[in-house]
């Protein structure tokens, strides 16, 4: 039995230079954009065009941004309406909160 094409790992590349984690995905850049100030990562804004959405991009991206933080040393500030939703979905990610 194949998997499904939507099923398969989303590859999320760390882009310090534009300030965000970012997934091609059928051609569709999907991507979590962040900002630092001192030892906070703000994550700003998430976004995946509605043609690729559904198959979990935005979590893996928001999923790097927080391992990210964590290996780090950085706190998180999520001013992302989905990136707090997230962090409130996955309590291990508390700790993170500014």
């Amino acid at each position: 039995m194949s998997t499904p094409d939507h099923a398969a790992p989303v590859q999320v590349k760390h882009r310090p230079e534009l300030h965000r984690f970012e997934a091609i995905v059928d051609g569709a850049t999907c991507v979590a954009d962040y900002i630092v100030a001192g030892q906070v990562m703000s994550i700003t804004h998430t976004e995946v065009p509605a043609r690729v959405g559904g198959r979990g991009i935005a979590a893996a991206l928001t999923r790097a941004a927080l391992d990210h933080a964590r290996a780090t040393g950085l706190k998180v500030r999520p001013l992302c309406s989905y990136a707090r939703r997230y962090m409130q979905r996955h309590p291990d990610t508390l700790s993170l909160l500014a």
